[in-house]
């Protein structure tokens, strides 16, 4: 792998995980931080901008709504205008339903601790359906963005590559043929770890790069321009 496509440049260029950019500790399965990440990964998993949602969330936290006690001791018109503040207006009936429903299920069937919930898991698969079994809006879009932050901290948690991170992995030669992605990408971090960071920040910069820029047909600015074959100037050394 060329150094202009190594973790660490992707990483530094691109962003890590979305949990580290909103200062969420997920080093272990702390009850606290994995449920504030579950609030994040349930609003980015609607079909709205990434910086809505991320502001959504940092609207929550300033306000301490961000356990399933606090979620119902707000109530449906105090989520509105949270939802609202924050710049999730196209969502903010529905969402506000949902995230009541929700966090009443994780109080009644798993103590308030979605560690339990991991706990209780009989494996990856099971997992990902106990999680979109806790109601309406998630599904595996939701669960694919939390579980891939989650692989450090759970070992039950091991998703699918998100299909972005494969799109910007195959555009930049990481994953090629018909293997499975997952496995060339943990070869690719084995073989060029970056220092400070897990592999998921690795996962969540090729899902920045798929997301922003691997999607559209000629993406000019491309920040990895000069890494991705379908980019790169005709005669450029590669």
């Amino acid at each position: 792998m060329g150094t202009t496509a190594s973790p660490m440049r992707l990483i530094e260029i691109l962003g890590g995980m979305y949990s580290r950019e909103l200062g969420i500790d997920l080093s272990g399965p702390d009850r606290a931080q994995t449920f504030r990440w579950f609030l994040a990964a349930k609003l980015m998993g609607a079909r709205i901008p990434t910086r809505a949602a991320l502001s959504t969330w940092r609207e929550f936290d300033r306000r301490g709504v961000d356990t399933p006690e606090k979620i119902r001791q707000t109530g449906w018109d105090g989520l509105v205008e949270i939802l609202d503040k924050g710049g999730y207006a196209r969502y903010d009936f529905s969402t506000a339903t949902r995230l009541l429903a929700i966090a009443g299920e994780i109080l009644g069937r798993y103590r308030g601790d979605l560690n339990v919930l991991h706990d209780q898991s009989d494996g990856p698969r099971d997992l990902e359906v106990r999680l979109m079994g806790l109601g309406k809006g998630i599904g595996p879009v939701t669960a694919n963005i939390f579980l891939r932050e989650m692989r450090s901290a759970w070992p039950k948690a091991d998703p699918a590559i998100s299909p972005l991170a494969s799109l910007a992995a195959r555009d930049l030669g990481l994953v090629k043929g018909k293997g499975n992605p997952l496995d060339a990408l943990r070869n690719a971090w084995a073989a060029e770890k970056a220092r400070g960071y897990d592999f998921s920040d690795f996962e969540a910069a090729l899902v920045r790069l798929g997301k922003d820029y691997c999607r559209k047909p000629r993406a000019t600015n491309c920040p990895m321009r000069e890494a991705c074959p379908r980019l790169r100037p005709a005669g450029y050394p590669g």
